[in-house]
């Protein structure tokens, strides 16, 4: 194993330049971890310092049907609790068909079940169409040590280019994804939206105040399958590093495996002084974190930087990651929704008003994409180039 590649970055090229991904790595069959796949300390992920069941019995799943009826008011509520004390939540009864989630991490194992060279033909550079990239950790060119982690990116325009240009292995079942979350997401935004706002859904200026903005946080769709390859170390390296996610909502799907993990911490009390605090996070000690255990049937739904932004930091993009496993490779789907990247994103003028300052600064979201892709995983350091400062 050594000797395949004694040259400088021999091994870089094999994973990345060439696509075989960690999965070739694995396909070679390694019995240890490469060195470029060993994180620092402070940087590995221990057991989880919150005990998930515990912590489930304040912060059980929404049942999204809710909304369509007489407790509308108490979903809502507890929509609103959870993107403001942690910036997740679950939800169940939400509208998408099991069949299509089964389908969905299916046509995943498919996908990256091929040879190398099928996969290969989707890197960047030479893929046949810009609305998909195959890739490997998240950036490779700026990360000191890489994520055990291969993906498929798959942007959409429409169901006709979907269908041109997505991967045959996967393409159907990440179409009916898109289709079948749509509401699903509207409806979870515009609670949170209406609540920034201050307006319901029964108000006569609803839809235009309400549902435009909705639709400009969603102009843009992208579905990621995310490939875990069984790992021989999982204890010396990370699935996907510290990171917030850059858009508006996602909508993530876990299989029955697990691996995903939550940040939990007390904020400032300049960051708390307009937030809820619920029994779900009180005495929580920062930071500390929580596995997020896969439920069946739920989806998980994470607010992102651009809603932690228009909110005037009133609702938290949550800090997650990933652990590998030395049992089973595993996959996961996010489908990220943000808006147009020439859309410019800053908090809403009656929050500032409120809150007698702007914790944010207006930009255009093209320029925060910019920075946020031109560094590795490193937290929720990407907020910061938003952030105003006493020093700007």
């Amino acid at each position: 194993m050594a000797s395949c590649f004694e040259q400088e970055g021999s091994l870089f090229n094999f994973v990345v330049r060439e696509g075989n991904g960690v999965k070739g790595l694995l396909d070679l069959g390694i019995s240890k971890v490469p060195d470029q796949y060993i994180h620092p300390l402070n940087e590995r992920i221990p057991e989880p310092s919150i005990d998930c069941q515990q912590y489930l019995q304040h912060a059980a799943p929404i049942d999204l049907s809710l909304l369509d009826g007489p407790s509308h008011d108490q979903a809502a509520e507890a929509i609103v609790k959870a993107a403001e004390s942690v910036g997740f939540f679950q939800v169940v009864n939400h509208g998408v068909p099991i069949q299509v989630l089964e389908s969905l991490t299916d046509s995943a194992h498919r996908f990256f079940g091929q040879p190398a060279e099928k996969k290969a033909v989707y890197l960047k550079g030479v893929s046949p169409s810009p609305l998909v990239k195959y890739a490997t950790s998240f950036e490779p060119d700026y990360e000191k040590s890489l994520e055990w982690r291969d993906y498929v990116s798959m942007a959409y325009t429409t169901d006709e280019d979907a269908l041109k240009h997505w991967p045959n292995h996967c393409k159907e079942a990440a179409l009916e994804y898109v289709k079948t979350t749509r509401r699903m997401v509207e409806k979870i935004l515009e609670v949170l939206i209406g609540h920034l706002q201050g307006v319901k859904a029964d108000d006569d200026n609803y839809q235009s105040r309400v549902v435009e903005l909705v639709d400009a946080l969603t102009g843009v769709r992208v579905v990621n399958m995310n490939f875990y390859p069984r790992c021989p170390n999982p204890d010396l390296t990370v699935g996907v590093g510290r990171h917030s996610d850059s858009g508006t909502l996602t909508v993530l799907l876990q299989d029955g495996i697990g691996g995903l993990y939550i940040k939990l911490e007390d904020e400032d009390e300049d960051e708390q002084d307009h937030q809820h605090k619920d029994e779900a996070t009180a005495g929580i000690k920062k930071p500390q974190w929580m596995e997020v255990p896969p439920i069946p049937g739920a989806l998980v739904i994470n607010i992102g930087d651009t809603l932690e932004i228009l909110s005037n930091g009133m609702y938290k993009s949550i800090e997650h990651r990933v652990r590998t496993t030395s049992l089973q490779s595993r996959v996961s789907i996010p489908l990220f929704t943000a808006p147009l990247q020439t859309h410019k994103i800053g908090p809403l003028p009656q929050l500032v008003d409120r809150d007698r300052k702007a914790r944010y600064r207006d930009l255009v979201f093209q320029d925060y994409l910019n920075y946020y892709f031109m560094n590795a995983h490193e937290g929720k350091k990407s907020l910061d180039y938003a952030k105003i400062t006493s020093l700007q």
